[in-house]
């Protein structure tokens, strides 16, 4: 017997993948807050080094997992990718830019062959590893904040002005979810350092820069947070039509409460991994830092598009917003989908086995000198 799945049960099941995907992306981004140091960080060459064989051991983890996460989206909820990634495109296209000079940047660096000389790569890093969280913090806030387009009953969308995406960055709510994912990021990055690399005074160095990291993170995600569960939301109702809600964020919290304790329960770990970096010189706090951060992005995603709620308001034409009903794939290709997603463990055990073998000896001076076999980025 063929179990029959209904279409809404398939569009939350993949709400619920990208999700997941999206929440593993903001984690994996410790490698660019990690790059976001080369230039505060170390005392000299060595330690710089250091700090980029730490992240060049894990980048690839994180530009695949942005591609899986853009075609998963494109898959499942197309509406959303034509109208987002062919009207906001400025903001998409600055952050693939970053994302594509991080990767000629490690592929290049220290060939014997490079015209550009190391500084060149280096810069670039730098660029990805501030501006790829930000501005991808940036676009998440419009899933609370809305944006300007229109789409009409043909489903051709346009955009209501020559920003393309831009304006986001002029919304004091999604510039600081911005600055929360940006130094959410970096203050990660210190955690993998202090874990990846076996060097003292660099791990004194990282728990150091912790403290003004986490004060900067802790204000701007408090004001998100709070500005978040005050403000009015773009609800949706039975038959489809989008109107505002007071308080709807912090609704869909009180309406689906295993999703506030997933949220609560991240928060807590990761001040837990916050503590455990600043005030402690044992343990490895980038598990804890981890996977609340998984946690508690998993759970906004989740506020976003559950619960009748749009995932991507038009503030411009609220009846032109986008919900996980108008937005997403037919029946058919939303359930091939869900069998080629039962693969997802397997690949994510293989992940797993090749992050432990990669890390199974911290890097150290020995080997950036040349003492060791090791490749250097």
């Amino acid at each position: 017997m063929v179990l029959a799945i209904s279409h809404t049960f398939l569009q939350e099941y993949w709400w619920l993948m990208i999700s997941i995907l999206g929440s593993l992306l903001v984690f994996l981004m410790f490698v660019q807050g990690g790059q976001s140091f080369i230039y505060t960080l170390g005392s000299d060459e060595a330690d710089k080094t250091m700090i980029l064989n730490a992240m060049g051991r894990k980048w690839e983890f994180t530009f695949t997992t942005l591609v899986t996460f853009g075609g998963a989206f494109f898959a499942s909820f197309p509406l959303f990718y034509s109208t987002s990634f062919g009207g906001a495109y400025w903001v998409w296209i600055a952050i693939l830019f970053s994302f594509v000079i991080q990767a000629i940047s490690y592929e290049y660096r220290s060939k014997p062959s490079n015209i550009l000389g190391k500084r060149t790569f280096e810069m670039f890093l730098f660029i990805n590893g501030a501006l790829g969280p930000l501005l991808i913090g940036i676009a998440v806030g419009t899933f609370f904040t809305g944006s300007r387009f229109f789409v009409d009953d043909m489903n051709f969308s346009r955009w209501e002005n020559s920003w393309h995406g831009l304006e986001a960055v002029l919304n004091i709510r999604n510039l600081s979810l911005g600055i929360t994912v940006l130094f959410l990021a970096r203050l990660l990055g210190l955690m993998y350092i202090v874990n990846a690399i076996e060097d003292i005074p660099l791990a004194k160095a990282s728990r150091k820069a912790a403290v003004p990291n986490a004060v900067i993170f802790l204000l701007a995600f408090m004001f998100f947070a709070v500005s978040l569960l005050l403000a009015e939301g773009f609800a949706v109702d039975a038959d489809g039509t989008v109107f505002m809600e007071r308080y709807k964020y912090l609704h869909n919290f009180i309406d689906m409460p295993v999703v506030l304790i997933v949220f609560l329960t991240g928060v807590i770990m990761i001040l837990w991994s916050l503590y455990r970096l600043i005030f402690t010189s044992s343990g490895n706090p980038i598990w804890f830092g981890g996977a609340g951060t998984v946690l508690v992005v998993l759970a906004l995603f989740l506020i976003a598009g559950y619960n009748n709620t749009s995932f991507y308001p038009s503030v411009s034409d609220l009846q032109s917003s986008l919900t996980i009903r108008n937005a997403s794939s037919s029946h058919f290709t939303l359930n091939i989908m869900m069998y080629v997603s039962f693969f997802i463990p397997f690949i994510a055990a293989y992940i797993w086995y090749a992050w432990k073998a990669i890390n199974s000896k911290p890097i150290d001076r020995g080997e950036i000198e040349g003492k060791g076999e090791a490749h250097i980025y």
